[in-house]
């Protein structure tokens, strides 16, 4: 099948959803950072995205804490490996570059796994928004620092009922 896109509203502003009939090839912020890799995003065709939609309005209304969508992310080799890593980061936890380029087995590669992480495709469902420098400070994210805070703080488990103050 031919690939298509659509945009849907979420908290974070617009996002264009782009698949080809079987798997999403694509999530998109408004004003992305990095032009996305995938150039022709297709005709919109507002049907075919109901399973993505409907789990992003369940991630955001905090319902959803892992995606069941079948994905097909357009990269390298090394890429895919570190997006198919980004995918096993819990949710409501974060990793460094440095975490991640050891668990693939370069503790140098840090840079690389960061040049990679920019360049994740399917934004949000596949959670590059989780990955964070070594002295755990945001940094950057092709959605911006803004949208990275707001979904690492809707990913924050509650406050113990014991540690509150009211």
């Amino acid at each position: 099948m031919s690939v298509r896109h659509t945009i849907v509203d979420s908290p974070v502003g617009p996002l264009t959803l782009v698949g080809d009939g079987t798997a999403l090839l694509g999530l998109y912020f408004d004003g992305h950072l990095r032009t996305p890799r995938l150039t022709d995003l297709g005709p919109r065709a507002d049907g075919g995205f109901d399973a993505a939609t409907r789990q992003l309005g369940e991630y955001f209304a905090g319902t959803r804490r892992e995606f069941d969508l079948e994905l097909a992310p357009r990269g390298s080799d090394f890429e895919r490996e570190v997006w198919a890593l980004l995918t096993k980061i819990p949710y409501g936890e974060t990793r460094t570059y440095g975490q991640l380029a050891t668990e693939l087995g370069d503790p140098r590669g840090a840079q690389a796994v960061g040049n990679a992480n920019g360049w994740n495709p399917i934004s949000i469902i596949v959670p590059c928004h989780r990955v964070v420098g070594t002295s755990g400070s945001l940094t950057g994210y092709a959605g911006g620092l803004t949208r990275k805070r707001f979904l690492l703080s809707l990913e924050e488990p509650p406050a113990a009922e014991d540690g509150r103050l009211f």
